[in-house]
């Protein structure tokens, strides 16, 4: 049983061909559309449809020639641009005909639903439009000849570059070949390849009449794609709000394919996904959020509203949960998230600063945030704290495990008691968030990204940390095991390793050895040292945004943390040298 079973199913008719169309949600609802590619069927989408439902009036339909729907006859000059548009006319005046529909494609879906978007007699019916994975061709026209007017030596890589992604196009055009192919082995070898190179789930996609749809289908690229590239229309502009998404792994499509965008899409959002292709099944979770959020914002009469980050377009709707939120990095951490668009839980075991931070973030960009008091060293709580993130707010996409303690003082002079409260809160509080958020990640199958705070200490020895700088290297070699085992599962790992940063931690630090009066006045004297430095930890925030973009390892922040982390490499004899200079406190 699919998940599209239980959905109410009509036929339209439109020049001939009959279009199965399937119904999900309540039809008062606003509806959306969702327009399946090639070689798919409307099945692609059951994930994506089944999370919508709750909320929208959900409309899927097989192409003209795929899944149930008939095919022309003759194929030949039977799958244009005008008669896919009349297709969709039809079906969107049989299931909302009075109110414009919200539009959403992958792949071949949104190469036709540019054509439905951009022409007049559509002009009224469509409410927005989200795209993914497919460009107009009529703009992609206009790409090629840009650059061949002006071929520059980067404009030809560009050329070049997506040239060579698109071999399957050739192979397309050639006449009973990719019919035979995908009638034989091709077709019956297919879920496999996509299960292998895509990272799809199995499960009720693709349907048995995968042979015949991509036969079928062959017929899109040879009717459209030739005509539209050498005579691109010059109108064909947005007239609804446009949300694009780009899935940054995408094997068919180079991201410089959509530069200048904007120029025909005035109303256009962007997104990006750290994802491969095929998308709808591989981030269901991601695209049923971005669309709510889309389609809700059209609806409320704010189309195109979004985040003003550096990176909103990345982390916009992300979750993205930061332990020892309530100051430092990590409130700054928090923030940065924020202002690019995430939802945030703000963690610390201060309830009033990890409140302060929540509400802050939503103050900065964050279109929800939420306050969670934990101590990170208690597995227990920790665990408690995992199941309710997840059954309230949903899997993380980002985890970012920051809180940590300061302890100084000579290896003879730390007690076992020391030891053990360094470890509980810098190691094992990492350890307790990898293992419970990192595990919710893996199982979800749609990939994530884990960051762990270390420190520059935990490449560089020091007779005043033993036990602090044994804790962040701990860390450091926790996320590189950690980033091997996980890369097959499309979630990264980065160990952020700051210097001397401007935060409190000095100030809380605990120095063994030392009575009260004499800690108090070696953290005030830290607290100065660290004040005259003056980094701020709003750069490292930036460092763990650009580390998760990037999927970077190792992340050292502050110039004399990079300086110990190259010596590390290059001159660790240097380094053991310095470490027994006692430091001047």
């Amino acid at each position: 049983m699919t998940v599209l079973d239980g959905a109410r199913e009509r036929w339209v008719h439109t020049g001939g061909i009959e279009l199965c169309v399937a119904e999900l949600g309540d039809p008062r609802q606003p509806t959306v559309v969702l327009v399946h590619g090639y070689p798919d069927s409307k099945e692609v989408w059951s994930e994506v449809a089944a999370r919508l439902a709750g909320r929208f009036h959900v409309v899927l339909y097989d192409v003209r020639g795929h899944g149930r729907s008939t095919a022309p006859s003759p194929l030949r000059g039977g799958f244009t641009l005008e008669k896919l548009t009349d297709d969709f006319l039809a079906v969107a005046d049989a299931v909302s005909p009075d109110r414009p529909v919200h539009l959403v494609g992958h792949d071949w879906g949104s190469v036709q639903s540019w054509e439905f978007v951009t022409v007049k007699r559509t002009e009224g019916r469509i409410a927005s439009f989200t795209s993914m994975s497919g460009p107009s061709l009529d703009h992609f026209g206009h790409w090629i000849n840009k650059r061949l007017r002006r071929p520059t030596p980067r404009r030809v890589g560009q050329l070049l570059g997506q040239g060579a992604k698109s071999w399957y196009v050739y192979l397309l055009h050639t006449p009973v070949l990719p019919e035979l192919a995908w009638r034989g082995p091709l077709g019956k070898r297919w879920p496999g390849i996509l299960e292998r190179v895509e990272k799809v789930p199995g499960g009720d996609y693709p349907t048995a009449s995968l042979p015949s749809d991509a036969a079928h289908g062959a017929w899109l690229y040879r009717d459209n794609v030739r005509p539209r590239l050498r005579r691109p229309r010059e109108d064909a502009y947005a007239h609804a709000p446009v949300q694009f998404i780009t899935p940054l792994g995408d094997a068919f499509l180079s991201e410089r394919l959509y530069d200048g965008l904007e120029l025909w899409a005035p109303r256009l959002t962007r997104r990006t996904l750290p994802a491969k292709h095929w998308v709808p099944r591989t981030r269901p979770d991601r695209l049923a959020d971005w669309i709510t959020d889309f389609v809700t914002a059209t609806e409320d009469g704010r189309p195109g509203v979004a985040a003003k980050g550096k990176y909103a377009d990345r982390f916009g709707g992300q979750l993205v949960l930061v332990t020892g939120a309530g100051n430092g990095i990590g409130r700054a951490t928090a923030f940065a998230f924020a202002e690019a668009g995430a939802r945030v839980v703000a963690v610390d075991r201060d309830a009033e600063a990890a409140t302060r931070t929540a509400e802050l973030s939503r103050l900065i960009g964050a279109p929800a945030a939420w306050a969670e008091t934990v101590d990170v060293s208690d597995a227990q709580a920790m665990e408690k704290l995992a199941a309710r993130v997840a059954a309230e707010y949903g899997v993380v996409d980002v985890l970012v495990n920051n809180a940590g303690i300061g302890l100084s003082g000579s290896f003879f002079d730390t007690t076992p008691q020391d030891w053990q409260k360094v470890l509980d809160v810098n190691l094992w509080g990492v350890i307790h968030g990898c293992r419970l958020f990192g595990l919710q990640m893996a199982e979800r199958g749609q990939g994530g990204h884990i960051v762990n705070t270390a420190s520059a200490a935990a490449f560089q020895p020091s007779r005043a940390l033993p036990a602090y700088a044994t804790s962040k290297a701990a860390v450091l070699m926790l996320s590189e095991c950690l980033r091997a085992e996980l890369a097959g599962r499309g979630i990264g790992v980065t160990a952020i390793c700051p210097g001397l940063v401007n935060t409190n931690i000095t100030a809380t630090a605990h120095f063994a050895g030392v009575d009260a009066t004499e800690e108090k006045r070696r953290q005030q004297r830290t607290s100065r040292l660290y004040e005259m430095r003056n980094y701020p930890p709003e750069k490292v925030a930036d460092a763990v945004l650009e580390a998760v973009v990037h999927n970077r390892a190792v992340v050292p922040v502050t110039p004399e943390a990079r300086g110990a982390h190259l010596m590390s490499r290059f001159a660790p004899r240097v380094l053991r040298r310095l470490a027994r200079v006692k430091p001047p406190l």
